[in-house]
């Protein structure tokens, strides 16, 4: 299960990975855009800066194929934190199905 909030004030969502830890240090990617929060053995937070532009796509890929992470959930959580800012989101994604 991932979390994340739209901070509408900072124009930031804040996707957890890791709940209630926070990380050990900072990484920026993606031009300043994306800010890893990394622990010593896993990345634990993503934090989107600038998120009402909604052109974070890219950057999320980046930093989903940098730490093994599904880019299309990262993608869906920080679009679904924008519809409802100020509220937490919780999304579980379930395995794809193959025909």
């Amino acid at each position: 299960m991932i979390n994340a909030k739209y901070d509408s004030l900072g124009d930031t969502i804040r996707i957890e990975l890791v709940r209630g830890l926070e990380p050990a240090r900072d990484k920026a990617i993606a031009g300043g855009a994306v800010i890893l929060g990394v622990m010593p053995e896993r990345l634990a937070t993503i934090n989107v800066i600038g998120a009402a532009k909604g052109d974070f796509d890219d950057a999320l890929r980046a930093a989903a194929g940098h730490h093994e992470l599904d880019a299309e959930e990262l993608i869906a959580i920080a679009r679904a934190s924008l519809a409802v800012p100020d509220r937490p989101v919780q999304l579980e994604m379930g395995a794809r199905l193959t025909t």
